[in-house]
């Protein structure tokens, strides 16, 4: 089969021609015609901090000891204590709800991560056979609630 009288250079030409046109066309339909984004979005930097999980401490219980040397009352190191520090443990990772008020049966405010930091605000209470204790994020105070203290561990003061 001879292409010889198909292929001039008439044909060829032709062929780039429309194949032109027909990418103006779809840059005028797609590229150009497209809305464009308003410019005064700006940048919105995030911010971020990170607190780095303590090592494990176990469970704390809430009895504040008494030296008889002293004449004030010294406070378990081991202990939950308020303005003290603890952190989520014992979740398996699912984390621990914190709730609006002590008991099983309030509002669940958020969920608190394994291994999160909080600092002790008030408590203790029991309520539903558990001793809650109200916390705050130290990075954030609209992170607040009452936990129950089997799922916290005392972490060092930083």
């Amino acid at each position: 089969m001879n292409l010889r009288p198909y292929l001039n250079r008439f044909v060829i030409i032709g062929a780039l021609v429309i194949a032109g046109i027909l990418i103006l066309i779809t840059l005028i339909l797609i590229g150009w015609t497209s809305p464009r984004l308003s410019p005064d979005v700006g940048f919105a930097p995030a911010d971020l901090t990170v607190i780095p999980a303590p090592t494990h401490t176990p469970a704390a219980t809430a009895i504040p000891t008494l030296d008889p040397l002293a004449a004030t009352q010294t406070l378990d190191p081991n202990a939950i204590n308020i303005n003290g520090y603890v952190q989520i443990t014992g979740t398996g990772g699912d984390g621990l709800r914190i709730r609006s008020a002590p008991g099983l049966n309030s509002e669940t405010v958020f969920r608190g991560e394994e291994s999160e930091v909080f600092i002790v605000k008030d408590g203790p209470q029991t309520a539903d056979g558990y001793t809650w204790w109200y916390l705050v994020a130290p990075y954030d105070d609209t992170r607040a609630g009452w936990a129950a203290s089997e799922f916290l561990a005392v972490v060092p003061t930083p």
